[in-house]
């Protein structure tokens, strides 16, 4: 049956899976459990390798452009009147932090045509078995959750993983606001796009967002190592400039006080030469 919902340009992409899925089954076959929903978990686990280079600099870049929101907005206000200097500026923050703009798009522009072609995989994919094409309570992968456990799955895995963001995120009081309704809205708009969906593509939407949290997990640990040695680095700079600030204030008075003494010296010597002047001539 092939059902392309009006993305038939997608179906290169769907073919793929078909046979990526007939292979891995045919490996779950060949360690003595054959299941389609154990396919599809490794399906997960293979595009999550494929994008994690892709996505640990998304998660990267999200969390540098969070951290780097406050220095943004007093560039923003500073060089409000220079918008030529307030973009050299702003260039040079994207620079000093690592912020790639682009680099929250690439992944989801990717993972798109990946959804819409597994939806219409397992749409199209003949079960057979259809005994291995079950997964607990579900009875048929490529049918809807009977239950509706897994699309709750789904925007529950959802909402652990922006949480897990929103646990890095600095940022000002606007930011963690969006944040917090992202939280929220999210998770329930995929549980009402999931609802409807095949059992085994919110199977692998649950699980490749587990291990997206997993990632995201250690990413956190890493980034706040990166704050606390980037706050270190600050504040020695600080000091530093501070230090080069008193120094120079300090060869500042000393030359003056040179210059002030060297002027009463003069002031004093031209006043002996004036009470020379004066004894030579009553003399």
């Amino acid at each position: 049956m092939n059902e392309s919902y009006g993305w038939g340009f997608l179906q290169p992409v769907a073919d793929l899976i078909i046979k990526v899925m007939d292979g891995l089954y045919q490996v779950t076959a060949a360690i003595g459990f054959p299941s389609y929903a154990l396919a599809i978990i490794l399906i997960s686990i293979l595009l999550k390798l494929v994008l994690y280079p892709l996505m640990q600099k998304q998660m990267k870049s999200t969390m540098n452009m969070q951290e780097v929101q406050p220095k943004l907005e007093y560039v923003q206000k500073k060089y409000k009147n220079n918008p030529e200097k307030m973009n050299e500026e702003v260039m040079k923050l994207y620079k000093e932090y690592d912020i790639n703009p682009m680099a929250g798009c690439l992944p989801l522009l990717i993972q798109m045509p990946i959804l819409i072609g597994l939806f219409m995989a397992l749409r199209q994919y003949n079960f057979d078995p259809i005994e291995h094409a079950t997964f607990f309570w579900v009875p048929n992968l490529g049918q809807a959750d009977p239950l509706h456990i897994l699309p709750v799955l789904v925007a529950l895995t959802m909402y652990a993983q922006q949480k897990v963001t929103m646990s890095a995120s600095g940022g000002n009081e606007q930011t963690a606001q969006m944040m917090k309704t992202m939280l929220y809205m999210m998770p329930a708009m995929m549980l009402f796009v999931c609802w409807s969906m095949p059992a085994g593509l919110c199977l692998y939407w649950a699980f490749f967002s587990v291990l997206s949290i997993i990632q995201q997990y250690f990413m956190n640990k890493q980034k706040k190592k990166e704050m606390e040695a980037r706050a270190i680095r600050e504040a020695e700079e600080k000091e530093k400039r501070i230090a080069a600030k008193k120094a120079k204030m300090t060869a500042e008075k000393k030359a003056a006080a040179k210059q002030k003494t060297q002027i009463e010296q003069a002031e004093e010597a031209a006043s002996e030469d004036d009470d020379a002047d004066i004894r030579c001539i009553k003399d």
